[in-house]
């Protein structure tokens, strides 16, 4: 074998040292030649030429690790090895908000905190989340597309999401720090923007052991400031209690009980504070916190979790919701609903998800909400989204069912720069318009809304390239509530698609509330009867009559919600129906006599058959008790 140069290159002819203009070329090349991203967990490269080399498949899918190259460290390659995980920790501080009220006594504070666009966070956030819903849900997202990976496809949390759950700007200037914020900087800017002295900045953040500063402090500190204090002292206050809600909300990190003083910055002109993205910077930050938990060893989830538990609501009504019928849309969405803990488990949620199908899915749920709100059209941006130092990819067009069009083969997913690098996406995004999808590029339209379509060779493309099932059957614990897995496919498909035509219907009735007409809400009940009801009746007429009555039969649990839980159906208590004219009733069973009527003594007769031993029993008992009175 020829010899190797330090180059890189063989040659057959003895080494010899480079001249100085091979070493100053050496060096142009190497200054042009960009830095390779070495973590595939936070920045997973995917933009590659069509003729990589396929990575070996993983047990369960994807076949085809071309898509999905860090999936050998996902939680739910883990998880199909017989592996498992508990329930992730959640960060939530939904009840944290409570203890800092702005009452009449502090509206100076109130109408500056109305004017930044931030004061819809103050009543939309939920104070109870749920564990095994979440973490099954995290198991379910994949870093690389940043969408979560389910069944019959992917989806992902949207831009329109946020603007239709949180109220919150999603346009305008993004949030970016050029570098990390030193401990030293962040006292200082505790001094210039709190107002505390150096000694207090140093004390906290030396007790945080970073550049943050806990929730209580803020609260301790600042809470008790009123309009009768200063301008000086009001600014203050203000700032710090912007800085504890997007502590408590948007940014709550895994450290549960600070915040980082970075986004103080954000809060230096307080006329100035709508003009950021902010829906935009929650969304990359939750993508990042959901990418850091599909790694097994992590065990907690930060993030706005209410947007991801609304989100789940929104799309999955099924899914252990409970609507406030009280909702009116002019609200955020995420006051539909009424969040409370779930009694499932995280295996049966599990198994659940595995079962999902496309018609168990809400696609377009803000239908009702666009009266109110309309679409916005950034919604179909593609590109970077950023929130300081975190950068992460948003694919609108891998998840074209979610805007009502169909589904295609969407192209590969793109890695996003790393923060020092990312100087021209400020730039980029402000320029949004010109980074939208294109119509070519979103397609046709569902024939109709809120089918969730998909081109025909969507479906293998997808098992190529996914992990679609969590678990092999044989880890699996029988959580299941239908029984759709054992019925013939032809009985599957026809009661899905009966059951997609009712949930359609029964999904308006629940987001119109209260202020819907009563015929309107009858008539949808009506029709959504008809349908179950009268597919049933049309199907038993095809096939052999059951010898038990309609009524006393156990419906099919194919028929039942998909998400609802196990219902027990107890038989009905015996009714005696009138006999028809043509009945002769047997001539030997009489009708028992009333209780307080004492039945008279049949006479004897010889030709009757003898009384079996419980008979002689009876008698020779009442002989006994005659001779002894």
């Amino acid at each position: 074998m020829p010899p190797r140069t330090r180059g890189g290159y063989t040659s057959t002819a003895p080494r010899r040292r480079p001249t100085g203009s091979e070493r100053r070329r050496r060096v142009q090349l190497r200054e042009v030649e960009p830095v390779p991203d070495r973590d595939p967990v936070e920045h997973p490269q995917h933009d590659r030429d069509e003729t990589d080399e396929v990575l070996e498949g993983a047990p369960g899918g994807p076949i085809d690790r071309c898509i999905l190259r860090s999936f050998h460290k996902h939680v739910a390659a883990k998880i199909w090895l017989g592996e498992d995980r508990a329930p992730l920790k959640l960060v939530n501080h939904g009840a944290k908000l409570q203890l800092w009220v702005l009452d009449a006594e502090r509206s100076r504070i109130s109408e500056i905190v109305q004017r930044s666009g931030l004061a819809p966070l103050i009543s939309c956030s939920h104070r109870v989340a749920s564990r095994p819903m979440l973490s099954a849900f995290c198991e379910r997202w994949q870093p690389e597309t940043t969408t979560f990976h389910l069944p019959f496809g992917e989806m992902t949390i949207t831009l329109d999401d946020v603007a239709s759950i949180l109220h919150i700007p999603i346009t305008g200037s993004m949030i970016s720090f050029s570098q990390p914020l030193r401990v030293d900087d962040a006292n200082a800017l505790l001094v210039e923007l709190l107002g505390t002295t150096d000694v207090e900045a140093s004390r906290e953040t030396e007790q945080c052991r970073s550049p943050s500063v806990r929730l209580l402090w803020l609260r301790e500190n600042f809470s008790t400031i009123t309009d009768v204090s200063s301008a000086d002292d009001i600014e203050f206050a203000t700032r710090a209690f912007l800085l504890h809600l997007v502590g408590c909300t948007l940014f709550a990190d895994k450290s549960a009980t600070s915040v980082g003083v970075v986004y103080l910055e954000l809060f230096r002109d307080l006329s100035m504070v709508g003009r950021y993205a902010w829906g935009a910077a929650c969304l990359a930050f939750l993508y990042r916190q959901l990418t850091t938990a599909t790694r097994f060893e992590v065990r907690q989830l930060g993030g706005h979790l209410t947007l991801l538990q609304a989100w789940i609501y929104e799309h999955f009504p099924e899914m252990f919701s409970s609507p406030d019928l009280s909702y009116i849309e002019s609200r955020p969405r995420a006051l539909r609903w009424r969040p409370h803990v779930i009694p499932d488990s995280l295996q049966s949620v599990r198994e659940r998800l595995d079962r999902l199908q496309s018609s168990d899915v809400c696609w377009e749920p803000y239908v009702d909400h666009r009266v109110e709100h309309p679409f916005p059209d950034i919604a179909w941006f593609s590109g970077c989204i950023k929130c300081g130092l975190v950068v992460e990819p948003y694919h609108s067009e891998r998840v074209l069912r979610q805007f009502g069009y169909i589904q295609t083969i969407p192209p590969r997913p793109f890695a996003p720069p790393r923060p020092e690098r990312s100087i021209l996406l400020d730039q980029y995004w402000e320029r949004w318009t010109d980074h939208v999808l294109t119509d070519q590029s979103r397609g046709r339209r569902c024939q109709y809304s809120g089918s969730g379509e998909s081109v025909a060779e969507y479906m293998a493309w997808y098992d190529r390239i996914s992990h679609r099932i969590l678990q092999p059957p044989h880890l699996r614990s029988g959580f299941t509530t239908d029984a759709r897995s054992s019925l013939p496919s032809h009985t599957a498909s026809t009661s899905d698609s009966r059951n997609a035509r009712a949930l359609t219907l029964l999904r308006r009735v629940i987001s119109g509330g209260r202020q819907q007409s009563g015929d309107y809400f009858w008539g949808a009940l009506n029709e959504a009867h008809s349908i179950l009801v009268g597919s049933d009746e049309t199907s038993a007429s095809h096939s052999t009559p059951s010898p038990a009555p309609a009524s006393h039969s156990t419906p099919s649990p194919a028929t039942r919600p998909f998400f609802s839980p196990p219902t027990f159906v107890y038989p009905p208590p015996a009714s005696v129906d009138p006999p028809p004219a043509s009945y002769d009733p047997p001539p030997l069973i009489v009708p028992p006599p009333p209780a307080s009527v004492a039945p008279p003594a049949p006479a004897a007769d010889p030709s009757a058959p003898a009384p079996d031993s419980t008979t002689c029993t009876a008698v020779y008992v009442r002989s006994k008790r005659k001779k002894k009175t």
